[in-house]
This record gives C-alpha cells, sequence and structure tokens, in this order.
C-alpha cells in the first residue's frame, strides 16, 4: 500500500475516532485516537509511519501557541504575586519528576536514556513533551506513551477527588465575542514565524519556545482586549499530529519496552500525584485558599480538566497562575535539559575524582 493511500485511510480514521472518544469524555481524545490508529498502521505494515516535515512544522507552532495563549490570558502583576510560592512549589514537584524519570533510566539504563527518562515523567506540558523530546534526539515515543498515561490517570482522579473536596463560593463571569479574521491569520503567521524566530534567539527547542516567546510578544503588541486565537481545527491539527508522529513511529519492541517499564511508570506516576497533593497543603495556608484551589493549582497535569474543574468549583486566579508558572519552569528545564545534565554530569566527575 502507497504512503497515500495509508494516509486516506488513517486521517478519516483518526477524525473520527477522536471525535468518538471526545463524546463519551476520554482525556486527551485526539491524541489517543491519532495514536491508536497510526500505531495499528505501523504494526500491521511493519513500516513506520512519516509525517510530513511541513505539516509537521506548522503543527509544532501551533502547539508552541496552546502552550503561550495561556500566558497571555493572566495579567502579568497577577502572575508575579504568585512567583515565590508558585516557583517554590513547581520545584518541588519538577524534582519528583526528575527523580521519576531517573528511576526509568535506571531501571533499563541502556533502553531509556536519562533525557528519555526525565521528559517522560515531568509533570505538565504533556502535549509539549513528545515535540521537545523530537527535537533534543529523545524517544518520543516513551515520552508521549509515558506522559499521556499520566494525562489518563490524572484527567480520572481529579473529578473523584474534586468531589470530596470543599469549593470556594466565587463566580466568575464569561465573556464571548466574535474573532476577527485577521486574529486567526495572524495566529497562523506566528505559528509559521515561530521556528525561525526561535532560532534567531538561539533558544533551545526553537520549534516549540521559539512559538512560545513569539505568542507571549505578540499578545503584549495587540490592542486592548484582543489576543490571539487558535481556531478549533488548528488545534485538532496540532494534537493528532503528536498522535500520528507518535503512534507512526511504534513498532514491536517500543511496545515491549513500554511494558517492562510499566510497573515502575506507574509507580512514578503515583509518587509524583501524591507529591503534588501534599504540597497544596502549605501553599493553600501561604496564599490563604482553599485546599481546593492549591490541589488544582499543583495537579501535574490535564491542564484543560484542571481549568474546567476551577471554573465549576469557583475558584481563583490563583489556580491558573500557579499553573502557569510551572509551566514555564517545566519549560525551561526541558528546554535546556541537555545541557543541565552534562553540568550534573560534570560536576558529579569532580566530586568522585575528589
Amino acid at each position: 500500500m502507497s504512503i497515500r493511500a495509508r494516509w486516506a485511510l488513517i486521517v478519516p480514521a483518526s477524525l473520527l475516532l477522536g471525535w468518538a472518544l471526545r463524546a463519551v469524555g476520554v482525556p486527551a481524545a485526539w491524541v489517543v485516537a491519532a495514536i491508536a490508529v497510526s500505531g495499528t498502521a505501523a504494526l500491521a505494515t511493519g513500516e513506520e509511519l512519516e509525517v510530513n516535515r511541513h505539516f509537521y512544522a506548522l503543527a509544532r507552532g501551533f502547539i508552541g501557541i496552546m502552550a503561550g495563549l495561556p500566558l497571555t490570558l493572566v495579567p502579568a502583576r497577577q502572575l508575579v504575586g504568585y512567583v515565590p510560592a508558585g516557583a517554590t512549589i513547581a520545584l518541588v514537584t519538577v524534582l519528583v519528576g526528575i527523580a521519576g524519570g531517573v528511576a526509568l533510566h535506571r531501571s533499563q539504563p541502556q533502553a531509556v536514556p536519562w533525557t528519555t527518562g526525565i521528559l517522560a515523567m515531568l509533570p505538565g506540558g504533556a502535549s509539549m513533551m513528545p515535540a521537545l523530546a523530537h527535537e533534543l534526539g529523545a524517544d518520543y515515543r516513551y515520552v508521549a506513551l509515558t506522559q499521556y498515561l499520566r494525562l489518563l490517570v490524572v484527567s480520572i482522579t481529579l473529578p473523584v477527588v474534586a468531589v470530596f473536596l470543599a469549593h470556594p463560593q466565587a463566580t466568575h463571569a464569561h465573556v464571548s465575542a466574535d474573532t476577527p479574521l485577521w486574529l486567526l491569520l495572524l495566529t497562523v503567521a506566528v505559528a509559521i514565524a515561530g521556528e525561525p524566530f526561535g532560532r534567531l534567539l538561539r533558544l533551545p527547542a526553537a520549534p516549540v519556545l521559539g512559538t512560545v516567546v513569539l505568542t507571549v510578544a505578540v499578545a503584549a503588541l495587540l490592542p486592548e482586549g484582543q489576543t490571539l486565537v487558535l481556531h478549533p481545527w488548528f488545534q485538532v491539527m496540532a494534537l493528532l499530529s503528536i498522535g500520528w508522529v507518535c503512534g507512526g513511529g511504534l513498532s514491536v519492541p517500543a511496545l515491549r519496552l513500554f511494558a517492562r517499564q510499566l510497573p515502575v511508570t506507574l509507580g512514578a506516576i503515583a509518587a509524583v500525584i501524591c507529591a503534588c497533593a501534599l504540597t497544596a497543603v502549605p501553599l493553600a495556608r501561604v496564599l490563604g485558599i482553599s485546599y481546593f484551589e492549591a490541589y488544582l493549582a499543583t495537579s501535574p497535569g490535564a491542564l484543560e480538566t484542571v481549568l474546567a474543574l476551577a471554573a465549576e468549583g469557583g475558584a481563583s486566579a490563583a489556580v491558573v497562575a500557579l499553573q502557569l508558572i510551572r509551566l514555564i519552569l517545566v519549560l525551561l528545564i526541558a528546554g535546556y535539559l541537555p545541557q543541565l545534565l552534562r553540568g550534573a554530569a560534570a560536576v558529579l566527575h569532580r566530586l568522585r575524582r575528589d
């Protein structure tokens, strides 16, 4: 079967399955559908499924915009006020994620390199980690499977836990407005220009991080009341591209590796969730917010589920602000991960020599 014939089947099948999964409330439905369909095709034919590089470049731009847009919706002054507490809590959860990644590496040193293990377990930013892993030379298939397994666990447990927590009584207004065509076109232009902009600034993982920075910069220059808008179909395109890249690279050996790592992976996910639940206790006291809000603010991923529960439960802006602070920290650590690992290895080598 030719590559065009395969895509003629994979694209509609992914859309249909994604729509069905979304209808029944499956977390990350489009990504899961794309992984399932493209992975099945790759395993059935024994050939990897290559995604068009121009399509994937544009999709990664949309992924960067998805990450950058939340940063434009919270006033800078409000975000700065939460930085000390948010950075402290974020650092703790990130360190727990790094510890989980180290455990994955040590369980299979040859199969799971340092970079792959840590990217797989960093909390938050699940949609960006496979793209970052691809840019940094890590095993993006393993990173994607682990990240979305954590997303699934968190998404399922969050609503259950939230039922038993006291909700604040605050209410928030929701404003909707028609989006001008020029804003949609500007958003596409940002997605295209993000990679060269990131390379100009010499940012790591330029296609994603460059677009994040450009999104925030462009949004700051827009007239008051206007912001970049990512059309729902652009979001679907970006999420499907993640699944196709990850699922299309699956093979029987890759699935066997993931299966061998499953007990350690689930243990690391449980440790990250428990660590976040514990850090929410002092966070609630320091900021004077409810434990419900603190728990949502420290949740390791499933941001869409977090925001939906926050809006429904009347949570304050602290939830969004604290999640964004951690997202920024995670992106910085992930983007500079190779340099950080080399620096840590050099320090350890010196200590052992002394």
